[in-house]
């Protein structure tokens, strides 16, 4: 299908796009999300602005011992710089698994995010990373968690004329276990679930567990139920089963043609476990 006409911008600084967004304008990013969804007519905006002109949003930086990585960061570049493979593996890991090759060149984290997709992938890591999500608009810039920024299916705390200009993350620790694991829908490449772990051992104990979900119900969470049970035990096997066996409780699990709600929720347990045991084997 053919989309409806409308008007297409292009700024050049980020004021201008800011400008260009007032009135119900959609922001173009890779563009991955909102083609399809105006050539299928589920989106019909009468202005389209794109952000690939705007200086600053395709930056990969440190600072204050965070990785600074602008919202129109492609898919691929965030699997492949170095920067990021070293500096934050679990982002470059997440990355790695989206789409086709075609999908990682275009597809930028900032535009990912901000269409919230429940099985997405990045919002998994982003929870277990703790990631600070910053925002400007006309009355100026704002940060927040990405605990607060994924509300709810293709829901975020973005108000009207809003955009996602960065997302930092902190540079990890030597000694850090990190791991992706999803259960990957074959036609889309989408997580059926997916589950994000960060875990840090001392002593023989675990310090640190963080736990980021995807896929599993209406929006990504971090489980930090399984973080409690796991934070202080040795990280055996049957710590990890322990830990994992509750990381659906107390959500509504997604039903749809490709997985029932039970059958989700036994994913989210085995993922979970798969996920936490490949960054215990890499911690330390």
């Amino acid at each position: 299908m053919i989309a409806q006409n409308f008007e297409y911008e292009t700024p050049a600084t980020l004021d201008e796009a800011l400008d260009l967004m007032e009135g119900g304008a959609k922001a173009l990013a890779g563009g991955m999300s909102l083609i399809p969804l105006m050539k299928l007519r589920l989106a019909a905006p009468e202005k389209v602005v794109d952000l690939r002109r705007v200086p600053g949003l395709n930056s990969i930086r440190t600072a204050d011992g965070r990785l600074h990585i602008g919202a129109m960061v492609t898919h691929y570049e965030l699997e492949s710089t170095p920067l990021v493979r070293t500096g934050c593996p679990l982002l470059a890991m997440a990355a790695a698994t989206i789409g086709d090759v075609q999908v990682r060149n275009l597809g930028t984290i900032g535009g990912s995010i901000a269409h919230a997709d429940p099985a997405a992938d990045y919002p998994a890591a982003l929870q277990a990373l703790e990631a600070v999500i910053r925002i400007a608009g006309k009355g100026g810039e704002r940060r927040m968690s990405a605990a607060e920024f994924f509300v709810d299916t293709f829901t975020t705390a973005l108000e009207p004329g809003e955009l996602v200009v960065e997302t930092s993350v902190p540079l990890e620790a030597a000694g850090t276990g990190v791991s992706y694991q999803k259960c990957t829908q074959p036609a889309s490449g989408f997580a059926l679930v997916g589950v994000a772990a960060r875990v840090i051992k001392e002593g023989g104990r675990v310090s640190l567990a963080r736990v980021g979900v995807t896929g599993l119900a209406g929006s990504s969470y971090r489980a930090g139920n399984v973080e409690t049970l796991l934070v202080g035990t040795a990280g055996g096997e049957e710590d990890v089963k322990k830990a994992a066996a509750v990381v659906a409780e107390g959500k509504e699990a997604n039903s749809d043609i490709h997985a029932s709600a039970d059958y989700r929720a036994h994913l989210a347990r085995v993922y979970t476990a798969r996920a936490l045991r490949a960054a215990l084997g890499m911690a330390g």
